[in-house]
Parts: C-alpha cells; sequence; structure tokens
C-alpha cells in the first residue's frame, strides 16, 4: 500500500501487532487501543517507538492523557461509508492538540482525502489512490466555508479582512 505524507511517497517503518499476536523485535509498533492501554508502561520501558491504531467505536478521549507518548496514532476506516474516523481527527487535533503523526488507513478514497487532511490527517495509506490523485485531491477546492483541523482561513474570515 502507498503511504502518502508531505506531498510524497514514504517507506512504512512501522508495524501494526494484533491483539492476539506476539510483540516481535520491530522498533516501530502500533497496537490497539485496549492493548496500548493494558500495556503501555511495560512498552514504554522498551524503548520502542509507540503508535495506537484507533478502530471507528474506539473513544481517542482514552488517549488524551498519553498522547505526548504517542509518536502516531492510525485512525482505521474499514468501510468508506463509515464516517467516524473523521470525527476522531478532529477531536485529537482540535481539542486535545495532538501534533504527532495522524494516519488515515483502510478504505481511504480518493475522494474523501481533501476532508481527511482538514480534519487532521498528514499521512494516508491507500490502494484506491496514488501520488498524483492525492495531491489532486489535496488542491481541489482552494477556499473552504468552515474552520477545520487544517491552517485553511474559512472564506468568512477572508471576506472580514476585506
Amino acid at each position: 500500500m502507498p503511504l502518502i505524507k508531505n506531498n510524497q511517497i514514504i517507506d512504512n517503518i512501522w508495524t501494526y501487532v494484533p491483539d492476539d499476536a506476539p510483540l516481535g523485535d520491530e522498533s516501530h509498533i502500533i497496537l490497539g487501543l485496549e492493548r496500548f492501554l493494558a500495556e503501555r508502561l511495560q512498552q514504554r520501558s522498551s524503548n520502542k517507538a509507540l503508535g495506537v491504531r484507533l478502530a471507528p467505536a474506539d473513544d481517542p478521549e482514552k488517549l488524551r492523557p498519553y498522547l505526548d507518548e504517542l509518536d502516531l496514532i492510525e485512525v482505521d476506516f474499514p468501510k468508506y461509508a463509515d464516517g467516524r474516523g473523521f470525527s476522531q481527527a478532529q477531536l485529537l487535533r482540535r481539542r486535545y492538540a495532538y501534533t504527532g503523526e495522524l494516519r488515515a488507513v483502510g478504505e481511504v478514497l480518493r475522494d474523501q482525502i481533501l476532508y481527511m487532511h482538514r480534519s487532521g490527517f498528514d499521512t494516508f495509506s491507500t490502494t484506491r489512490a496514488d501520488l498524483s490523485d492525492v495531491m489532486a485531491a489535496l488542491d481541489e477546492f482552494s477556499l473552504s466555508y468552515q474552520k477545520a483541523a487544517d491552517i485553511r482561513e474559512a472564506v468568512f474570515g477572508i471576506r472580514q479582512k476585506r
């Protein structure tokens, strides 16, 4: 799967470890939310880079006390029609001020990438879009009517300045 960040394809150095799988020797591991909460202290002492994968039903509020310990948060989109990941991203970026890497994984469609970016995602793992598709999606609209987690100024703010 291509992994796209900062307008380029990057290597994925992270390994997702399912809840029922033993941990290997990987230096960058991603755990499910419940496993991370249960094994957080043990994993922190192992000097591994830690990431968490949020499932659609997971509450990002549970990560709030540990956000400074996380290098990566993945948000899983198991179905393209499930929009809960957008809300999770908005909460992480805007309410909880998470500044680390926020990655969209799963059914990441080209048509959703601009909205994912506006919600706070900075990395996209997709089999449905290549780099040129992602770049086109991010540049599709030059103005927005609503504020979001990205730095784009809303139309009303621009009008008010004039």
